[in-house]
């Protein structure tokens, strides 16, 4: 549990240095601006999820939850695709979580798979003062390692799939979406732009070249038809991909 602790620190650490680094492009503060005017009209926030993004912070998680509007976001996925059994990979402090788990439908369930400890505590803790921990099933581990647990389980097919984790890994992540879905199961997988980093090809970062194996896999994958939308806010420039397994 230390080494795991390690990793998951060491790796959080590494994200936080990466967003302080980055620079501020200059119409960031019209994307907020705009964010803000959408996001208090379509996808107000409340109570329980500001105080668990107040949480997130005051416990030193990285800030790279959805945004308000990409909650809202999930949660019109939830209801149009009237998911009950939803996969969750990366859980982060719950707050992505609480806007699908309210979408469910009544008896609908979310498996949310987190590495780190200290994360899955405030996701937890979050998720119960939000009143969601009876439909949410938070596991903590290598998600590699608890995804081949979950296709022996009996709770699979899943009818929406939220792929939010390292994203080295996508490809893999991927691959047991599909082995955990059925036709007509949605895939999103988040934060796929990386800045437009994603072009660069030569690109040492394995999070770059895992989404691109991931892509590469996307079109050849005769099972799947999908899309990559680009998207700028309050959380920067960057993009989702949103696929629809056939068979």
């Amino acid at each position: 549990m230390q080494d795991m602790k390690t990793e998951a620190e060491q790796y959080a650490a590494a994200r936080i240095e990466a967003a302080h680094l980055k620079v501020e492009h200059p119409m960031q503060p019209v994307w907020s601006a705009v964010d803000d005017y959408f996001g208090t009209l379509l996808a107000p926030s409340d109570e329980a999820l500001d105080a668990a993004l107040a949480a997130n912070t005051q416990a030193g998680l990285p800030s790279i939850d959805v945004s308000q509007l990409q909650g809202k976001f999930l949660s019109v996925l939830v209801h149009l695709t009237q998911a009950r059994r939803i996969l969750e990979i990366g859980t982060l402090g719950g707050y992505s979580t609480i806007w699908m788990a309210r979408a469910l439908p009544e008896g609908g369930r979310i498996v949310t798979l987190e590495f780190n400890p200290k994360h899955a505590d405030v996701a937890r803790q979050n998720l119960k003062n939000a009143g969601l921990l009876d439909c949410v099933d938070l596991r903590l581990g290598r998600a590699l390692d608890s995804l081949p647990a979950l296709a022996s389980s009996g709770i699979c097919p899943f009818d929406l799939i939220f792929i939010d984790a390292d994203k080295r890994n996508n490809p893999q992540y991927l691959e047991w979406a599909l082995e955990l879905s059925r036709p007509g199961t949605t895939i999103i997988v988040d934060n796929v732009v990386r800045d437009g980093k994603v072009i660069d090809a030569e690109s040492d970062d394995p999070d770059i070249q895992g989404t691109r194996r991931m892509t590469k896999m996307l079109a050849a994958e005769p099972r799947l038809t999908a899309t990559a939308l680009q998207n700028v806010g309050a959380k920067g420039y960057d993009g989702f991909v949103l696929a629809v397994v056939l068979r």
